[in-house]
């Protein structure tokens, strides 16, 4: 257990880390059922908390809690050790709860996602995905931030080494940095994030210039309207 003092808070400084969450689903055939599954189930699933690229998340991350819906049996489900998921059957889409609890010294309440369970495809070629019987992926990016962390949490989220970081690279420092390139199992990576600012930025252009033509619209009619006023 952290010591007092080790509680004491870091001003001025945040300090983040990257996570995903999300769920995968896939359909129930002759081959894949499980033994003694509910006939009316149609697909298996598994709802999850990752790190990127599947990195070490317990120097930061105690346990998570799933609340499943209700008509699940134990429909609060707390997970204490990786992996940091559920997996269950069923044949219903709806929204999952889940709560992450932080090591003790982050001295930090509970923080809460929200996670819509996905069982069917809903983009691209969907028909042909739902006759190929895919599996269907949901994932989420997101960062927990700890604003003014303590003196024993920065120690471990640093690793003693002063960085900001999510698994652990060499001599032992920790980084919150987002692999160069991303791959088939992880879509997050600086070069994707590269190409999400430069589509951003377009995009911003494209907005700048509707702006522009519909001022010059809105001026050429003031101009129309105050001839016609003269007359």
């Amino acid at each position: 257990m952290p010591t007092t003092a080790s509680l004491k808070r870091v001003k001025g400084i945040s300090i983040y880390r990257p996570f995903v969450y999300g769920s995968t689903a896939h359909p129930l055939s002759p081959t894949t059922r499980p033994p003694h599954t509910n006939p009316d189930h149609t697909h298996q699933w598994t709802v999850f908390i990752r790190g990127i690229e599947n990195t070490d998340l317990t120097y930061w991350l105690r346990k998570v809690q799933f609340k499943l819906h209700e008509t699940y049996p134990n429909s609060l489900r707390t997970i204490e050790s990786p992996p940091f998921e559920v997996t269950e059957t069923g044949w219903g889409e709806f929204e999952v709860q889940i709560k992450m609890y932080f090591v003790a010294e982050a001295a930090e309440k509970p923080q809460t996602v929200w996670h819509f369970l996905r069982l069917h495809p809903w983009e691209g070629d969907v028909e042909g995905k739902k006759a190929r019987g895919e599996a269907v992926g949901s994932r989420t990016y997101e960062e927990v931030l700890f604003h003014e962390p303590t003196e024993a949490l920065w120690e471990v989220m640093t690793g003693g080494g002063g960085g900001r970081g999510k698994g652990k690279k060499k001599g032992g420092e920790r980084t919150a940095e987002l692999p160069v390139n991303d791959t088939v199992d992880n879509p997050f990576s600086q070069r994707a994030e590269g190409a999400e600012i430069d589509r951003l930025r377009e995009a911003k252009k494209v907005v700048e210039r509707m702006i522009g033509e519909e001022r010059a619209k809105l001026v050429e009619r003031e101009r129309i309207m105050g001839e016609l006023n003269k007359k």
